[in-house]
Parts: C-alpha cells; sequence; structure tokens
C-alpha cells in the first residue's frame, strides 16, 4: 500500500511537471551519465565507495537557455550507490552500516527571479530488496577480490520519497572564467542544507545545460554544448548542515556528523563527437567516528566514432 501511493505520487509530480508542454513537442535533449567511486580516487573500497547515475533530458527544442517556465526542461533521474564500512569483512562496531540504494525520479530545471533553479522529486528504495549487496559481492569475486560484503547489519527495507531543490547562478568573469554560487536543500533520504560554489577556466558545457551528482558535487554534461572543441578546469566545494541521514539512522550506534564538507575538482574536454571528464572529490566524515574522510574518482565518457 505504501510503495503503491509513493509510485502514484511519483506519476502525478511528472503529469504537473509535464503539464506546460505537449508531449508531441517534447524532444530528447541529452543524456548525462556519472561513475564515481573511490578506487578512482584514493584506490580504498569504503565509505561512499560506488555510485552511478543516469538522466535523459526531455523538453522543447534547445536554444541553449534554461526555459523560464516549470516543467519545460525535464530530467528522469535514475541512479544507485553503494555505501559500507571501511572493512567490508568484518565492519567494526562503529563503522556505518552497510546500504544500497536505487532511486528513481523527475527534476524540473528552470529559470526564477534570474537564478536556474531545480526541483526534484526522488523515490529512493533501500535494503536487501535491491540486490546492490549481492551485487558487490559477486563483483568482486569476479575481479578476483577476495573480500566479501557482511550484509548481516545492512540496513533494512524500505521506500524513501526525497524532495531536493537548488538555486545558483552563472556569473561570468571574462571570456573563459565562471563564478557560479548556489544553495540547496533536501528532505528525505536525508535532511540538510547546503551552500557552495564551483570556478569554471575554460568554455567547455557554454550553450549546453550541465547537472550536478548527488554524492560529490560534481557537474557533468547533460544537454552537449554548442562549438567544437572545448576544454575547461572546475574547481569547487560546499558546505551542509545535516539534520538527519536515513544512512545513520538514529540509535543505530552510529552518529551523523553535524557538518558535511565536500572540495572538488575536474577536468573537461569536448571534441567534434566526442566528451570527457574526470573529477576527484575530497568527502570530509559523513560521521562522527569516521576517522578520515576520503577521496572519490568520477568518470564520464561520451565517444563516438
Amino acid at each position: 500500500m505504501i510503495l503503491r501511493t509513493m509510485i502514484a505520487t511519483l506519476v502525478g509530480w511528472l503529469i504537473l511537471c509535464a503539464g506546460p508542454v505537449p508531449a508531441q513537442d517534447r524532444l530528447t535533449l541529452g543524456w548525462g551519465r556519472l561513475l564515481s567511486n573511490d578506487v578512482l580516487g584514493d584506490l580504498r573500497d569504503r565509505w561512499q565507495t560506488g555510485s552511478y547515475t543516469v538522466s535523459v533530458l526531455r523538453g522543447p527544442a534547445w536554444t541553449g537557455a534554461t526555459p523560464a517556465k516549470l516543467g519545460d526542461l525535464l530530467e528522469y533521474r535514475f541512479s544507485g550507490a553503494i555505501i559500507a564500512a571501511a572493512d567490508l569483512g568484518t565492519p567494526a562496531p562503529d563503522d556505518r552500516p552497510f546500504a544500497g540504494a536505487l532511486s528513481l525520479g523527475v527534476h524540473s530545471h528552470v529559470i526564477w527571479a534570474g537564478m536556474q533553479a531545480s526541483l526534484g522529486l526522488d523515490l529512493v528504495v533501500l535494503g536487501p530488496q535491491t540486490g546492490l549487496g549481492r551485487f558487490q559481492s559477486w563483483l568482486h569475486k569476479v575481479l578476483g577480490d577476495s573480500r566479501i560484503s557482511d550484509l548481516s547489519g545492512q540496513l533494512g527495507n524500505a521506500v524513501v520519497p526525497s524532495l531536493s531543490a537548488e538555486l545558483g547562478r552563472d556569473v561570468a568573469l571574462g571570456d573563459r572564467v565562471r563564478v557560479r554560487p548556489f544553495v540547496a536543500a533536501e528532505a528525505g533520504i536525508e535532511n540538510l542544507v547546503r551552500a557552495g560554489g564551483d570556478v569554471v577556466i575554460g568554455n567547455f558545457g557554454q550553450g549546453g545545460f550541465l547537472l550536478r551528482d548527488d554524492t560529490t558535487g560534481q557537474r557533468y554534461r547533460g544537454i552537449a554544448g554548442t562549438g567544437g572543441s572545448a576544454m575547461s578546469l572546475t574547481l569547487g566545494g560546499d558546505v551542509a548542515h545535516v539534520f538527519g541521514s536515513d544512512y545513520l539512522p538514529e540509535g543505530g550506534g552510529v552518529v551523523a556528523a553535524a557538518t558535511r564538507t565536500r572540495l572538488r575538482a575536474g577536468v573537461s574536454w569536448q571534441g567534434q563527437r566526442s566528451s570527457a571528464f574526470y573529477g576527484v572529490t575530497y568527502l570530509a566524515p559523513e560521521f562522527e567516528s569516521q576517522p578520515e574522510g576520503q577521496l572519490v574518482g568520477s568518470v564520464n565518457l561520451n565517444l563516438r566514432f
């Protein structure tokens, strides 16, 4: 009954957002994909160990600018994430519980009060029902890794609706430097508010549309930019105040850190037919007994031959 209600809520949100543009006038404007894994960063397999996000962007013909009507530009997002203890086989009592999460949602991107705004609803599925714990153990076997995840203490099955919003604005500092301050908030799977910014040096993404990754905050291509070859260096960071997290539930023995910091850098390249992105993000400890932060690497490849 609960699952049916949540699905009905998501369908209603889809209908509400899609209302301003007739279905026959909608086009697929681009695809966004990002793989993040700590093996690509600090060569470890722990905590925020891996995630993969796929988004399809639909709307009227792209003009190079975010539309002014809510629902004109929609992002349909699917993502999966694996969060684990530092020791997969024998997790310490004060380490975080294993969590596998699958998420399906829709996000509307729009210009509001002169700023780029996004508003989204996701349904996040947790627990053994996702199969991600078994998948991680199977993948380790295939790769010849003897470590098998101890799934006895993983988070239980649940379906959690989650709302998210972001406001940001691009400020040009010359022809090749842009600064984007932003604020964001989330309620549901995690309850937090966040503020930060990114500096882009170069011309990658101009005339296109960039998406922000939930785990790392890295921005990557959703709609291809105009023009030919381009390259950019991105530097950014943000700080969040965390009110609570279903990944670190109260009474579970592990307490979520009240403040969460991310620092990131990335390089983006675009050719005539292909593009690539690699970024690295420092994630500060997310729970009080976490002894140190971690480095997570992120990759996005769009190759056409």
